[in-house]
Order: C-alpha cells, then sequence, then structure tokens
C-alpha cells in the first residue's frame, strides 16, 4: 500500500534524530510519498534539506504562505521565485488568501496570490492553495484566472458540498485531512458525497492532527488514519482509497 501525503511541513522538526525516527515510522505505515510546501524564504531551505535526504520520497513546492505576505512581501516573493529555476519543485504553493489571521491584508494577499498562479502557469506548475475563511475570494480569483494550464488542490478543504461540487468543476482536487475526523466538523458528511476521484490526502504536520491523536503534533505517519476514515466513509477497503488518492497525486504533481 502507498500513501501520499500531498501537504506535509514534516521538515519543521529541528531534531534530526527525531526527524529520521519520524520518516521511518511513515515508510512503516506506507506513507512513502510527501510534498512539502515551504512557508516563506527563510523555510525554503528546510524543505530542500530533507528532500536531500530522502529524494525518492519527499518532493518539494515553493510559495509564500498568504499569512507571510507582509511590508516585504514582495522581496520574500523575489527570493522565492529566484529559486525556482535553480530546483526541481513539484508545484506552487502554498499560496492564496487567509481572512482569519488578518483581514487588513487583502488587498496585498489577492496581488501576491495572482503573481505566484503566474509562476505556476509560467512552469507549467500546479498549485497548492490556502484558503481559510476565504473561499469566495479565491473562487472569485480562481474563475478569473482559469484556463487551461491552472489546476491544483485546495489544501485543508472543510467546506460544504456545493463549494466543493464549484472546486470540481474548475478541475481542482479537494485535500483531505485530519479535520474528516473530527467528531463535529461535519466534514465526514461532505465526503462520503465527494467520488474518490476528486481528492488527495493530506496531514498539514504538525497542525490539525487527526483522532486518536489530537492535540498532540501531527507528523505525516498519522495520514493512515485519514485514509482510514476516508474509506469508512466510502465503504472500501483503505488499500483502494490509498490507490485512488495516490493516482490522484501522481496525475497533479506528474510524479
Amino acid at each position: 500500500m502507498v500513501l501520499t501525503d500531498t501537504h506535509t511541513h514534516q521538515y519543521y522538526q529541528a531534531d534530526l534524530q527525531l526527524r529520521a525516527v519520524q520518516m521511518q515510522r511513515c515508510f512503516d505505515n506506507g506513507v512513502s510519498r510527501l510534498f512539502l510546501p515551504n512557508v516563506d524564504s527563510k523555510s525554503m531551505a528546510m524543505v530542500f534539506d530533507l528532500a536531500a535526504n530522502y529524494p525518492e520520497n519527499c518532493f518539494p513546492m515553493l510559495g509564500l504562505h498568504p499569512c507571510d505576505v507582509k511590508e516585504n512581501w514582495q522581496e520574500e516573493l523575489a527570493l522565492i521565485k529566484a529559486a525556482i529555476p535553480e530546483n526541481k519543485i513539484y508545484a506552487i504553493g502554498e499560496i492564496g488568501i487567509d481572512l482569519y489571521w488578518d483581514k487588513t491584508t487583502l488587498d496585498i494577499q489577492v496581488e501576491a496570490f495572482k503573481i505566484q498562479i503566474a509562476w505556476a502557469k509560467q512552469y507549467l506548475l500546479p498549485i497548492v492553495i490556502h484558503c481559510r475563511n476565504s473561499f469566495d475570494e479565491v473562487y472569485k480569483l480562481l474563475l478569473e484566472e482559469q484556463d487551461d494550464r491552472l489546476r491544483g488542490i485546495l489544501h485543508c478543504f472543510t467546506g460544504t458540498i456545493d463549494q466543493a461540487q464549484k472546486l470540481i468543476d474548475i478541475g481542482f482536487y479537494l485535500g483531505i485531512g485530519g479535520v474528516v475526523t473530527y467528531k463535529n466538523s461535519g466534514l465526514d458528511k461532505v465526503v462520503e458525497q465527494i467520488d474518490l476521484k476528486h481528492i488527495v490526502l493530506e496531514t498539514d504536520s504538525p497542525y490539525l492532527t487527526p483522532v486518536p491523536f489530537r492535540g498532540k503534533p501531527n507528523e505525516s505517519a498519522y495520514l493512515t488514519y485519514i485514509a482510514e476514515k476516508v474509506a469508512d466513509l466510502h465503504h472500501l477497503p483503505v488499500e483502494k482509497v490509498a490507490e485512488v488518492t495516490t493516482e490522484n497525486s501522481r496525475a497533479i504533481f506528474g510524479v
């Protein structure tokens, strides 16, 4: 069984010994493909270091996280853009709009999002979108930017079935993570209505830890609990969920 974590910050683990233990735990649980989004210019080195140590398993992405779109956002974008042609990356991300933490930066978040979508189109890469309290703003921008080069994943999807269908209709996949295991999230009722061909799995490690480890730091090895929950919702063996969602990830990232 091959499971793919399409969104993990596993590189945040600074203790190299513990990192090695966590990576082995991934492999022991069938989680052998990890896609790593950076968040700013400083985190690029951490992403590339983990990928260099596990080149068959870890796949870098580059982008500027919307929460890091601040006064120096143009300088940050310049540093990140300069790294793209120098490194093998598999997506532009994570990028998007976050109106949970700071609504005052919406205008520059939108501008940074558009610029990075243009990078993805230039390099023929998918985008991985962070969307928190901002579905309408993100969806409006995707409609404006829609063409045959725009594709990717709405990371950490927690929306309604109507929102899911809107994204599916424009060719996007839905990243399903630990929230689907939370008792009162309501996401389970949505996911059970969505065909697996539109879903990829993710942990967003070290955040959004699934049950039964909720409240503790997340890690990519815990993707198995998310896969099992999705399998239960679709009345399928977990191996089938792993197969379909991994194939979806291959279609998106080309690896």
